[in-house]
């Protein structure tokens, strides 16, 4: 499914346009990435955590020259799915 598909079933879904569908959409996502950046969470109950975490430096091999770098620390972003959402799709 596209963003484009899940904006359609939420006009639908919701009896309005697309327009205002893709706003809402938008509006979520980014509330999602605002709190991630800022170093909190945000959780939906039956879906899941977004979060950051921080990964440590380590060293990598190039697969095409064999040559050792170094991967610096960085941040990513981390979905934890929902206990009850898990338990549904192994059921």
């Amino acid at each position: 499914m596209t963003k484009a598909d899940l904006i359609e079933k939420i006009a639908n879904n919701a009896g309005t346009t697309k327009a205002s569908a893709e706003r809402a959409l938008d509006t979520v996502i980014g509330t999602i990435k605002d709190a991630v950046l800022t170093g909190g969470s945000i959780s939906f109950y039956g879906l899941g955590t977004f979060t950051a975490v921080d990964r440590k430096a380590r060293k990598s091999r190039n697969p095409k020259t064999g040559e050792t770098i170094e991967v610096p620390a960085k941040k990513a972003p981390k979905f934890t799915p929902s206990k009850t959402w898990r338990n549904e799709l192994n059921a």
